[in-house]
């Protein structure tokens, strides 16, 4: 017996050894047999998330969000009102133009191997997947493995990856190639297939034994995209009757490089051509939050940084939360840390230290005059201090998106755990019902506008050079503590 349990104890430690770096595995017997009969419960494999990258915890806690006072001269009603929010893992900067970067040249890196493995530039099976080790036919997949042949490609190579660029009629340059980076992706909606009415057997819609099972099939919309001929993204919103799971998967395709003329269209009489050649392109400007990016290319951003993550975790990665972006509580929770009194993400309500007349973030101190924080517009990611939480720029720098959206009475419509407004906007929706909420301010803005408890909204489809984000994760399992407003 002393012999069995030294090599159960044994297999043990090799698994937890493996596992080490992701998981935490239980290896107490699943049906404990020799408890005399009584009820002891059955163990299970607990998951210890390692800090993801660049991330930091936001413990769930409660507070008061919105405005405490009352401010006539804003036409500010005093309307806060507690809200709690479970704890989860949000970037400690906002997204960078490196990391939006990395995202624009693995959609690039995708097409050029869907060529490669197109029989019009040579075939080459080696870059697509489609059989298994035994040769038995799979879902096709791209070979990530395999690497681009950059250098000496052969002429069929050559053009599959010269394809994805363009020769600039007027300079004469040869660039990246925009239009043609588009990133489809999928996205199941768990909130509307695990309502009640929705379920796909009718005798479970309704639980009151005096109703009749209703006979009436529920009405699915769900959106859909695909490209046409011409090479046009064409987005469609279909509504039809319930018949399966697949109701509700919704289907994207975004094209996902960020518009660099806002820096023209948002200031129409302004020199901002540097800024449109080089922000988004220069290694200078590596370390400054991504602007010119939509809450849609925000959104197909947090998908694909979700793949990513679980493809190279491999079966483990399927029991991660999905990166996302903030709910517009949790924003707010997480910029004021916690704490009722906070208008900002410091304590007090000045801009700037008495002491050092140091600046506490990036926005526009007095009229016409931006550079006297120390900026004229974006300012390095981490540039200023950290709020208590340890996150950065949550005031200025660059307004934020929320995945909240905005209605007049939005604070009415949303619980108050966790609270959350969703509305998936139909293509044929009037314009004014693709409103999702930004928060944070900018800097372009005032002090005032950028107070962590003030609500601002922008068209999810609009691109500005003051508007980023950045992502959170549910955690998984229990909080380390928990914080209580002031």
């Amino acid at each position: 017996m002393k012999r069995r349990n030294n090599i159960f104890l044994t297999l043990c430690a090799v698994m937890l050894s493996a596992l080490a770096s992701y998981t935490t595995v239980s290896c107490a017997s699943g049906a404990r047999s020799a408890s005399g009969g009584e009820v002891t419960g059955i163990g299970g494999t607990s998951w210890a998330e390692p800090t993801p990258y660049g991330m930091v915890l936001v413990s769930r806690g409660s507070m008061e969000v919105g405005p405490q006072v009352a401010d006539s001269a804003w036409n500010l009603n005093a309307d806060a009102r507690g809200i709690s929010v479970d704890a989860f893992w949000m970037d400690e900067t906002e997204i960078t133009n490196a990391k939006y970067k990395q995202f624009v040249f693995w959609v690039r890196d995708s097409i050029i191997r869907e060529r490669l493995a197109d029989p019009a530039f040579g075939g080459n099976e080696d870059f697509k997947i489609e059989e298994d080790r035994e040769g038995n036919p799979i879902k096709p997949h791209l070979n990530w493995n395999k690497a681009i042949p950059w250098r000496n490609p052969n002429e069929d190579e050559a053009r599959a990856i010269e394809s994805v660029y363009r020769i600039n009629p007027i300079t004469g340059v040869k660039e990246l190639d925009p239009t043609q980076l588009n990133y489809r992706y999928e996205v199941y909606n768990h909130t509307e297939a695990a309502k009640r009415k929705n379920r796909l057997d009718p005798k479970l819609r309704e639980y009151n034994t005096d109703r009749p099972v209703p006979t009436q099939v529920p009405m699915i919309s769900k959106d859909t995209a695909y490209i046409n001929e011409e090479g046009e993204i064409i987005r469609e919103t279909i509504t039809r009757g319930l018949t399966g799971d697949y109701d509700f998967l919704n289907t994207y395709i975004v094209n996902v490089y960020p518009d660099t003329t806002a820096w023209i269209n948002d200031f129409e009489n302004s020199y901002n051509e540097p800024y449109v050649r080089m922000y988004f392109s220069h290694g200078g400007y590596s370390d400054y939050p991504v602007v010119g990016v939509s809450w849609e290319q925000a959104n197909a951003f947090s998908n694909w940084r979700t793949d990513f993550l679980r493809r190279a975790l491999g079966k483990d990665g399927i029991y991660i939360e999905p990166y996302r972006l903030p709910t517009e509580a949790e924003w707010e929770y997480a910029a004021r840390a916690g704490i009722n009194e906070n208008m900002y993400p410091w304590d007090g309500d000045l801009t700037m230290s008495d002491d050092k007349g140091c600046f506490y973030a990036n926005f526009k101190p007095q009229e016409g005059n931006y550079v006297k924080d120390g900026h004229i517009i974006t300012s390095r990611v981490g540039t200023y201090a950290p709020n208590d939480f340890g996150l950065y720029d949550m005031a200025g720098n660059v307004s934020e998106w929320t995945s909240t959206a905005f209605t007049e009475s939005v604070g009415k419509l949303q619980n108050d755990i966790n609270p959350q407004y969703r509305y998936d906007a139909a293509q044929e929706d009037p314009y004014k019902m693709k409103r999702k909420i930004v928060r944070g301010g900018s800097w372009k803005d005032v002090a005032h506008n950028v107070r962590s408890d003030l609500r601002m909204w922008e068209y999810q489809n609009e691109q500005r050079s003051y508007i980023g984000f950045r992502n959170v994760r549910s955690q998984i399992g229990f909080a380390k503590g928990t914080k209580s407003g002031k």
